[in-house]
């Protein structure tokens, strides 16, 4: 019988470093998640376009969104040394 090469096939998927950049990722979303919500107002008879038409809720939040996702896709795709 020939022997047979091992692989490594239980090495792990990702590194401390790909979790670490995974975890800065969700941080970054969770950020934008909560600067897009809010905007509650006293009286629920009034609307304030202002609250919730503001830059930092329809620009700044979904960037940043955006960016924790594309944080996400760099951990996973990053090569462990």
């Amino acid at each position: 019988m020939a022997e047979q090469k091992k692989t490594a096939t239980n090495a792990p998927l990702f590194t401390k470093d790909n979790y670490t950049w995974m975890l800065i990722g969700g941080a970054i979303v969770a950020l934008g998640m909560f600067l897009m919500s809010g905007g509650k107002s006293n009286d629920p008879k009034v609307f304030d376009t202002n609250q919730v038409y503001s830059t930092v809720r329809i620009t700044i939040a979904p960037i940043l969104i955006l960016l924790g996702l594309g944080v996400e896709i760099y951990a996973i795709f990053k090569k462990g040394k």
